[in-house]
Order: C-alpha cells, then structure tokens, then sequence
C-alpha cells in the first residue's frame, strides 16, 4: 500500500539516538511466525515477561488481541490476511523506534509479506528478528485450544491456514524453535538474539547502554 501524494512526514528535532541515549534503551522487532496453536503466543509472552523483569522495555502483539481492535475490520481472505501483516509490522516498527522491543505472535503466513516487514525495519535501520515456531500440524491439531482445527478438519471453517490455507515457513529464520525445546530454553534463545543477558540482577544488564541491540 503506497502512502498519498499529499502526505510527509513529520520530522522532530529529537533523534532516535538522543531518544535511545536518555531511556537508555534499544528497540528490535521480535517476529514470532507459525501455524495457528504452534505455541506463538505462549513464547512471546514468556519473552516479554523475561525482558521486563531485567528492565528492557518489551510489549508484546498478540495476533488474535489485534484482531479485537486495530484489524477488527479484516477478514481471512489473502488480501485482508496482508493487510493484517502490513499494520502489525507498521506498529512494530514504530515502537521499535521508540527503543521498545516489539515482539509480534502473528501466524503471517505469506513469506512475501514477512520480508515486507523486514525490508521496512532494515531501511529504518532497525533490528528485525525473525523466529519460527516450527510446530508440525498435526501436533498443532492436537492442541487445537479453540477448536479450530477440529471446525476446519470438518469443512465447517473454511480458509484455515494449515489445513486449506498455506502457510509458507521461513527458509531462513532467524532462529527456529521446535517444540522439544523447553520455553525457557526458547526464552534463552530470543534473548541471545537481542543481545540480552538471561539472568535478572546480571551485571550486564545494561545492554542498551551499552549500545547492544
């Protein structure tokens, strides 16, 4: 979606870097990608939680919690599915701008439109991590805590990404998680990708300070 003619942004005098310097943070996007009851949510929580307690600034976007308020106006159709990505990709971006880490559980199953988000953070020069949630379907179906699976299995929910939607998976992630992984070792995992110590009261911290994404 291209922006107006008639529109230009507005330039502040205030620096990402002067913003960074003073909140003494450094915001990333955390793209959590995977089949519906891959476990998204549960990892990105556990991140956030995580990187709250050793003091960085973490909010999580929950695909289904979106869908209740900034997309409620889409659908499932492949356009609208797009359009789902582009907005929770636009809002990332601009928290991770605010020295935020924005950490996004989006099932975002098109590869065309995660590159699109990763394109646009890589020209903002902002970090842009892309982890998979590799959870076979069938053990997502077994979980299946909505019983969505079930209705889709049952030609009684069309368009379900898994079953009769595709879900292109990542070629070359970021990190991939499987789920013999135990979720704190997950945690670990994301964590050494932001460059951010594991343990609460670490001397280290302070990875923002010290200039660490």
């Amino acid at each position: 979606m291209s922006s107006s003619p008639n529109v230009t942004p507005h330039a502040t005098s205030l620096t990402r870097k002067q913003r960074w310097r003073s909140l003494q943070a450094r915001g990333a996007t955390v793209w959590i990608t995977g089949l519906p009851s891959a476990g998204k949510s549960t990892l990105g929580a556990a991140v956030e939680e995580r990187l709250i307690a050793l003091g960085r600034g973490a909010y999580l976007l929950d695909g289904d919690s979106l869908r209740c308020g900034l997309c409620s106006d889409l659908g499932f159709a492949r356009e609208d599915r797009e359009e789902n990505v582009r907005r929770v990709g636009e809002l990332a971006r601009l928290l991770a701008d605010s020295g935020t880490v924005a950490i996004a559980a989006v099932v975002s199953p098109y590869a065309q439109m995660r590159g699109h988000v990763r394109d646009r953070h890589e020209a903002d020069g902002l970090s842009f991590y892309e982890v998979f949630v590799d959870t076979p379907v069938k053990v997502c179906a077994e979980r299946d805590p909505k019983g969505l699976y079930a209705r889709a299995y049952a030609g009684d929910l069309d368009g379900f990404t898994g079953v009769d939607d595709p879900y292109q998976p990542p070629h070359e992630p970021d990190l991939r998680v499987t789920p013999e992984l135990a979720l704190s070792s997950a945690v670990d995992a994301v964590l050494d990708l932001l460059g951010t110590p594991r343990l609460v009261g670490s001397a280290a911290t302070s990875a923002a300070a010290s200039g660490r994404p």
